[in-house]
């Protein structure tokens, strides 16, 4: 969804932050990341919210935090890593400098299926494509697709989801992560009815991971007040809360745990176990190849 404009209902003069004052804005953020990252820039505004850094404004958002964070970038105070951002990305095909960079890049890079030898198949659903360097590298790791909606699926997109879930042959369980607000809700509910009138023999366990009710409680997240022009806030009860607004350790370990908890240990070490003697080989391959020429 495209970031909201809230906050502000009318202009406010606000006095401006002396040098001292934008030097503890920088410290924060500097702290924030280095605990955080990858965070997006959205859920590093959130956590100076909750430090009392900053005001819970659009203006603050843009003016103070995007700013500073891009001004640090900039002069090399700050990692561009810590800060992840997917809306940007180059469409290139894979290619090498030659077959001995191609054979040494596979040896090193190559990894087992893990989920054909268990019990389930497992995806996580992300409604923003921003946040998905923020919990990439946990799917990373368990080789779990990350798919991102970027708001309403289309019925491509779906559809072509469908398609791998009926191909599992195994129950399926999908994560989703979301906003709660009008939309950030009804989202994840025509995914999972769009899902199983496309793959309607599949068993398929659908759970909204984040943001829920009880989180926003719990964590005492921030909120927004809920976007009036959005056709389905009649039907929905009280103030809006961005996925941006738990933090991102946090946000990596729910999914770490959903993943985790359908893998059989035994079977994933014996999958690693079989890795490690594959990739054995193919740098041995690589090797005679250097050799030989």
């Amino acid at each position: 969804m495209v970031a909201p404009e809230f906050y502000e209902t009318r202009s406010i003069r606000r006095r401006r932050r002396t040098a001292g004052e934008i030097e503890v804005v920088r410290k924060a953020i500097f702290e924030v990341l280095s605990e955080q990252h990858p965070a997006t820039c959205r859920g590093l505004f959130y956590a100076l919210v909750t430090r009392g850094v900053v005001g819970k404004t659009e203006t603050e958002y843009k003016k103070t935090v995007v700013r500073l964070a891009s001004e640090m970038r900039r002069a090399g105070h700050l990692p561009f890593g810590w800060l992840a951002d997917n809306t940007r990305w180059m469409r290139k095909p894979t290619s090498w400098h030659s077959l001995e960079e191609a054979l040494e890049q596979t040896a090193q890079n190559y990894r087992r299926a893990l989920w054909p030898e268990q019990d389930a198949y497992v995806e996580v659903w992300l409604e923003k494509d921003a946040l998905s360097g923020v919990i990439y590298g946990v799917t990373q790791d368990w080789d779990v697709p990350l798919m991102v909606t970027r708001g309403y699926a289309s019925l491509s997109f779906l559809h072509s989801a469908a398609e791998q879930i009926s191909r599992a042959q195994k129950p399926v369980f999908l994560y989703y992560l979301g906003d709660y607000d009008p939309s950030g809700v009804d989202i994840p509910l025509r995914v999972e009815r769009d899902l199983r009138e496309l793959a309607p023999g599949a068993d398929l366990t659908f759970t909204r991971l984040a943001v829920n009710p009880e989180q926003i409680d719990s964590m005492r997240l921030p909120t927004r007040p809920t976007k009036t022009t959005d056709p389905r806030a009649i039907r929905f009860v009280g103030e809006s809360v961005e996925v941006d607004a738990i933090p991102a350790p946090v946000l990596r370990q729910l999914v770490r745990q959903a993943i985790a908890s359908h893998v059989d240990r035994q079977r994933l070490e014996s999958v690693e176990a079989e890795e490690r003697l594959e990739q054995a080989a193919l740098a041995v391959l690589s090797q005679r190849f250097q050799r030989s020429q």
